[in-house]
């Protein structure tokens, strides 16, 4: 199988991107890896390690400051739109990684590569660690879709249970609302409308959720809108950067320097540890094909679990598993009609 990927999008690019890559290779003796960008940087930064990879010249670069739709519809010879065409075009393409601008990843994606018949958006998909030991839990929509009916919310959580049943290990993911109370009638008139309706699906819903309650390792999967769950992935992402610097403070104050360093030791491994890029990348679940966006300051580490990533959700057959539950989520509603 091939992955595709955008050399040139991400903070870091090429030279970690192309590295992460390598790693991949290493790690998937049935993988290659198409990479798109400046060949002769390309080239440069490869050394003469090409075993499993190629390189499609795409000169062109879309930043973070362009209109994502026009950049995609205007810069056809850029990386990504390179990338893009290449999934499109290729059966044993079988994922597309980019580090580069998520507006210009999700209009690619839709635009390119379309959307799976009877979703009706796709949305962004992180993980996250828990407090339960080597538990995490996944918060879709996390920023693709700002504002949402109810049909939308009830397509991610089908979505997401098939995700994080793959990558979960979990046969039957617990999805829950996100609202401000755990109550059936709490929240707005968009989860109060969804809830009922939630209950209805061929998946696991166990109910609301709140804030609070995210990181408790007690559901696996939380639905939400864009909006909410971009707010909601940014605070926690504050909090720790917060603890981070308080630690920090508070460890310089400490008269006793060998506890002070230990205390850093620690601190450490938990920051790691809630580092939402150790899983992967975010698939933008919903499209025909996959398509995962890492963060911008992804590192080599973080492209090679996104392109591993990618390996595991197509040979665990993510898509036809999407559709699978489009499908009874359809026939469900024709049989109560």
């Amino acid at each position: 199988m091939k992955v595709v990927v955008d050399a040139f999008g991400g903070d870091y690019a090429p030279s970690e991107i192309v590295e992460g890559c390598i790693l991949a290779v290493k790690k998937n003796k049935d993988l290659t890896v198409v990479l798109t960008g400046d060949k002769q940087k390309l080239v440069q930064v490869l050394a003469g390690r090409q075993e499993r990879i190629e390189i499609v010249d795409a000169p062109d670069v879309i930043s973070n400051d362009e209109s994502p739709t026009l950049a995609i519809r205007q810069k056809k010879d850029s990386s990504l739109v390179r990338a893009f065409d290449i999934l499109k075009e290729n059966d044993d393409v079988v994922g597309l990684v980019s580090a580069g601008s998520t507006g210009a990843v999700l209009t690619g994606a839709i635009l390119k590569i379309g959307r799976i018949k009877g979703i009706s958006r796709p949305a962004l998909s992180p993980i996250l660690p828990t407090v339960k030991e080597g538990k995490t839990v996944m918060i879709c929509d996390s920023g693709a879709n700002v504002d949402c009916k109810s049909e939308h919310l009830l397509h991610f959580a089908i979505m997401a249970s098939a995700y994080y049943s793959i990558m979960g290990g979990v046969e039957s993911p617990r999805v829950a609302l996100l609202s401000n109370g755990a109550e059936q009638h709490k929240g707005n008139e968009l989860t109060k409308e969804t809830f009922p309706l939630m209950q209805k699906l061929p998946i696991n819903f166990v109910g609301n959720v709140e804030a609070r309650d995210v990181m408790s390792g007690d559901v696996d999967v939380i639905v939400t809108d864009g909006f909410a769950g971009n707010v909601l992935l940014k605070g926690i992402e504050g909090v720790a950067g917060g603890m981070s610097t308080m630690i920090k403070q508070e460890a310089k104050k400490n008269p006793f320097s060998a506890i002070g360093a230990l205390l850093m030791g620690k601190f450490k491994g938990l920051k790691a540890k809630m580092d939402p890029n150790k899983y992967g990348g975010a698939p933008f679940l919903g499209c025909k094909k996959l398509v995962v966006k890492t963060h911008g300051s992804a590192n080599r580490e973080v492209v090679c679990n996104t392109i591993c990533q990618v390996v595991k959700l197509h040979e665990n057959d993510l898509i036809e598993k999407i559709e699978s539950l489009v499908l009874k989520m359809t026939q469900g509603a024709g049989e109560e009609k």
